[in-house]
């Protein structure tokens, strides 16, 4: 297992695994709040459920980072689908809030614990065989692709798979009648995405080499995760790339906290109605999906066509910004074809902005840092979108319905795209890895 992988092939199972874990995601996003509300939980209760997955989240982002880079990204990968498969099943059969409760804990750690170690392995192993300076962008980017991909096809079996259930002979009702009510056809996707999470982690410890690690010891753990946390933020202090990228995270989790706090509302003003509006809602979200995957698979395109990575994270976030100001400006005039047809536009350009700067991004983020940190680099990324994302849903929430809120999310996409107008100085050797 310990044989020293090609970097075309690397990046297929990079794909791969990104895809696999993604798929549950997709599988269960539209039936989620309508299984829990069959349960009887009521819409305050499923805020709380869904508060209890971020804070878990953010709790557990930074430590678990650190954990994958100094136990080995293949361990934490296999625990994160081991928590995930088991958080569908709970969430799918679970019909207390007690059970709700806890499989929105383990899902959150199960998030958290997947956040950056795939991409980890893959910059590890493809600087191991090509060196430093080895080409990722090409890779970074079929990982956005598959992720986004897995996400819109799995919104799309998950959002089916009820409805089928429903027709003819109406199996569901049987299915649920022979369980005792505690498989629900609500349930399937979830349990569905539960069965491509066993084969998420067989895959994982088959098809991941790693290279040769020190036995880690609980003591070495407990002192080694503490001292990867703060290299990680240290380096989002200190070298200035690395802090530009951050904040570039942070502005693009407010720009998608305000797009996908207002858009269901907006498709419910527009349809006249608050099912029909999820329906609409549903196809945005699968075309959302599409246009990062576009977005993604072009972000090495994007580079050679404006000459480095710093230029195609400028000119991308100056597109999803241009979305974002476009939704903004329609949303004074809703219900009418044109301006419907422009704040579609708009919310295609968004994610199409988003998906090609995330690869540009990450190929600059993994040529400043040291493998050692890497995990924990990605996590704190993750962590800025996260807590920036919760505070601007607040603030947009806040705002009367109109364009205001929408330029909330485009005025820090904005910003962020700034951050790109002048290209990065080189960095030392020696501040590549944390002191």
């Amino acid at each position: 297992m310990n044989r020293l992988l090609e970097p075309r092939a690397a990046r297929r199972r990079f794909v791969a695994v990104t895809f696999l874990f993604w798929l549950p995601v997709g599988l269960y996003i539209p039936s989620q709040v309508l299984l829990l509300t069959e349960r009887g939980m009521s819409l305050a209760v499923v805020a709380g459920l869904f508060a209890v997955h971020s804070v878990t989240v953010s709790v557990m982002e930074l430590p678990t980072g650190g954990l994958s880079d100094v136990i080995g990204r293949r361990a934490v990968l296999a625990a994160a689908g081991l928590l995930n498969l088991s958080a569908l099943t709970v969430m799918a059969l679970g019909t207390t809030v007690w059970d709700l409760a806890l499989a929105m804990f383990l899902m959150g750690t199960g998030r958290a614990l997947s956040s950056g170690p795939a991409e980890a392995w893959y910059v590890d192993t493809v600087q191991a065989h090509s060196g430093p300076a080895a080409e990722l962008r090409t890779g970074l980017a079929r990982g956005g692709t598959a992720s986004a991909a897995a996400l819109a096809v799995g919104t799309l079996v998950g959002g089916a798979l009820p409805l089928l259930l429903s027709l003819g002979a109406d199996p569901g009702a049987r299915l649920a009648d022979a369980t005792g009510g505690l498989v629900l056809p609500l349930s399937v996707p979830g349990l569905l995405g539960a069965a491509v999470g066993v084969g998420y982690v067989a895959y994982v410890l088959t098809a991941l080499p790693e290279p040769p690690r020190p036995p880690a010891t609980l003591r070495g753990v407990l002192q080694g995760v503490p001292a990867t946390v703060l290299g990680g933020l240290r380096l989002g202090v200190t070298e200035s790339l690395v802090r530009r990228v951050l904040l570039t995270s942070a502005a693009a989790g407010a720009a998608l906290a305000a797009i996908e706090l207002l858009t269901p509302g907006r498709a419910a003003r527009l349809t006249g109605a608050p099912e029909s509006g999820a329906v609409l809602y549903a196809s945005l979200a699968c075309a959302g999906f599409l246009c990062t995957a576009v977005g993604s698979h072009c972000a090495p395109l994007a580079a050679r066509l404006t000459g480095s990575s710093e230029h195609a994270v400028l000119a991308a976030l100056g597109v999803g910004t241009t979305g974002l100001v476009l939704l903004g400006v329609t949303a004074a005039w809703d219900g009418g074809p044109a301006p419907s047809a422009v704040a579609a536009v708009g919310y295609g350009l968004v994610y199409l902005g988003l998906g090609a700067a995330g690869p540009n991004e990450n190929d600059l983020l993994h040529h400043r840092v040291d493998s050692t940190v890497r995990a924990t680099a990605l996590s704190v990324k993750s962590l800025a979108l996260q807590s920036v994302a919760a505070l601007t849903g607040l603030v947009a929430g806040s705002l009367p319905v109109g364009p205001l809120p929408w330029l909330v999310g485009a005025t820090a996409l904005l910003l962020g795209a700034l951050l790109w107008t002048r290209r990065a100085k080189p960095a030392s050797a020696a501040r590549l890895a944390p002191v």
